[in-house]
C-alpha cells in the first residue's frame, strides 16, 4: 500500500499529465483537506518529490489568497546546457542527491541513455564525491562529454 506522500504526488503528477502547458495552481489547503493531513504534510511532498533536480518549478504564496504553482520543466539538450553554464559561472555546488536526481530526470526525458545514466549514477555514488563542488565538477564533466556527442 503507498503511504500518503505517494500519493499525494501521484495525484499531482495525474493533475500535470492532464494539464495542456504541465502547469498547475494549487491552494495547499484544499490539497490537505483532499488529503486529510496537514499543510505540512503538502509542503514535505512538494520539497522532495517536486525539485528543479527532478524537473519542476514550484511557486508558492502563503496567506489567505496563497497558492502553489507547479510547472514541469520541458528539458531538452539546448536547456541543460544551459543549466551546465550557470552551474560553472555560479561555482554552485549541488550534493549528491541533487546530482542524482539531475541524472535520472534527465534519462526520464530520454536526453541521456539509460546506460548512460546507469554509469554517471554509479561514478557519483563514490565516496569522494560527498563534497559539493566535486560533485559538481564531475556532473559538468561528464555531461559536456555526453552533450557534445550529437
Amino acid at each position: 500500500m503507498s503511504n500518503l506522500a505517494d500519493l499525494i504526488e501521484a495525484y499531482i503528477n495525474r493533475l500535470l499529465d492532464a494539464s495542456p502547458n504541465a502547469t498547475l495552481v494549487l491552494q495547499r489547503k484544499e490539497l490537505a483537506e483532499r488529503f486529510q493531513c496537514v499543510p505540512s504534510q503538502i509542503n514535505y511532498v512538494l520539497s522532495t518529490r517536486f525539485t528543479t533536480e527532478r524537473g519542476y518549478l514550484i511557486e508558492s504564496r502563503r496567506g489567505g489568497g496563497g497558492f502553489l504553482r507547479i510547472k514541469r520543466l520541458d528539458l531538452d539538450r539546448e536547456k541543460v546546457a544551459k543549466v551546465l553554464t550557470a552551474l560553472q559561472k555560479l561555482n554552485k555546488g549541488i550534493s549528491r542527491c541533487e546530482a542524482l536526481d539531475f541524472v535520472t530526470n534527465l534519462a526520464e526525458s530520454k536526453l541521456i541513455t539509460r546506460r548512460e545514466s546507469n554509469l554517471m549514477r554509479a561514478v557519483l555514488s563514490q565516496d569522494p564525491f560527498q563534497h559539493e563542488h566535486a560533485c559538481t565538477k564531475v556532473l559538468i564533466s561528464m555531461l559536456e562529454v555526453i552533450l557534445e556527442e550529437i
